[in-house]
């Protein structure tokens, strides 16, 4: 069942999906139809499981899920994981790659290979109080307080030696 964000517990699950570009605006109101459609249909003949999502950054797809009550399946997490694959298909873009860094630039969200991103570090185009998306977080909670934090609080602050 899709829910709000805020209904949800701080044990929710989370996966974070970070674009390689920013969605086109012409792009966002189906990506929103799309993701509601899939969470809607996710488990839909479990009553208590309770999903919701945002589209941040017009960037990040980030999904949530509540399984205190069922727990989910490798198929249940296999289903999204295809639903992701087909809107990186449809939107020619990638959703999926866990070894690019997103962090922000003043007012902007930049994607860049680890070993770029790693470069900007020794640059020092960007430093320890820059900020970075952890798209790492597994949780609810996690994301509320450490998926935005300084590099230098994050996994990725040992780059900055």
């Amino acid at each position: 069942m899709l829910v709000e964000y805020t209904s949800l517990p701080e044990t929710a699950k989370v996966w974070i999906y970070p674009s390689n570009r920013k969605f086109y605006d012409s792009e966002i109101d189906g990506i929103h139809q799309k993701i509601k459609a899939f969470l809607e249909s996710w488990k839909a003949d479990d009553a208590t499981f309770q999903v919701s999502y945002q589209l941040l950054y017009n960037r990040f797809i980030v999904l949530f899920a509540d399984g205190s009550n069922t727990a989910l399946s490798n198929t249940d997490i296999d289903t999204s994981v295809q639903f992701i694959l087909q809107l990186q298909q449809e939107h020619e873009v990638e959703l999926l790659d866990r070894m690019n860094v997103c962090f922000k630039q003043g007012e902007f969200v930049q994607y860049k290979e680890l070993k770029d991103f790693k470069k900007l570090l020794k640059n020092r185009a960007v430093t320890g109080k820059s900020i970075v998306f952890d798209n790492l977080v597994t949780t609810k909670e996690e994301f509320e307080n450490y998926w935005e934090v300084p590099i230098s609080e994050s996994w990725y602050g040992r780059f900055l030696k």
